[in-house]
């Protein structure tokens, strides 16, 4: 099964207020498995960042600026999503600006049903308790240290971990249920050989005649008693 964690980075909380997509990042898992593959761009938004967008992510207008506009790179993030499981925290969001983005460049829309909300999962699970990504952290002992600023990728990293732990922990299954059951006789099954020349007893002989009395005791019906 393959998913794909993502994260976006924005100008601020409301497309059709003109807020723009300034950073993506997404990692891919499959079978639960990180597999190494992941997407990260810049996107120049085509508008100034305000000053508390600048704060959170550290992105400003000069270092967005010579960075490719969302229609130039809309096909190559779709093509690396594919038709794979989005996983996102507060999915709503960040489907909700892919989405904009999309309909602007004339791309398909993804739909919501494809999405995962690690948000949801963390509330049902742990009702009450903080759900944000830093809390999700330190409840499952996740090194986030790096994260002194919102960065698409590296959220999207460690969000991955909290997502395995929200499932059940960073045991991948490994794909063991999907394995073909086995039968004897079939090509590669390993079956132990008889060893040529069979291993000394270590039973000394006082116990074999110790344990010999004891059998005699036991009446003929034992199952120690040779027939």
């Amino acid at each position: 099964m393959r998913e794909i964690v993502w994260d976006t980075e924005t100008t601020g909380f409301d497309p059709e207020s003109g807020d723009r997509i300034v950073e993506i990042g997404a990692v891919e898992l499959m079978g639960h498995v990180a597999t190494g593959r992941t997407y990260h761009q810049y996107i120049n938004p085509e508008r100034g960042m305000p000053q508390e967008a600048f704060e959170v992510h550290g992105l400003g207008d000069d270092f967005l600026r010579d960075k490719p506009k969302f229609a130039q790179i809309g096909r190559d993030f779709l093509a690396f999503v594919g038709d794979a499981k989005l996983i996102a925290h507060n999915a709503s969001f960040d489907m909700k600006f892919i989405n904009a983005e999309l309909k602007w460049a004339g791309l398909p829309a993804i739909p919501m049903e494809r999405s995962l909300d690690t948000l949801v999962i963390a509330r049902k699970r742990f009702p009450g308790s903080p759900a944000s990504l830093d809390a999700l952290c330190r409840r499952f002992s996740i090194n986030n240290e790096a994260r002194t600023l919102h960065g698409a990728l590296l959220d999207s990293e460690i969000l991955a971990e909290v997502y395995l732990e929200l499932i059940g922990g960073r045991q991948p299954d490994f794909a063991l249920s999907s394995q073909p059951e086995r039968k004897a006789g079939d090509v590669g099954e390993w079956t132990a050989k008889a060893r040529p020349t069979p291993l000394p007893s270590r039973l000394t002989k006082a116990e074999a005649t110790a344990h010999a009395e004891f059998v005699s005791k036991l009446g003929n019906d034992a199952m120690w008693v040779k027939t």
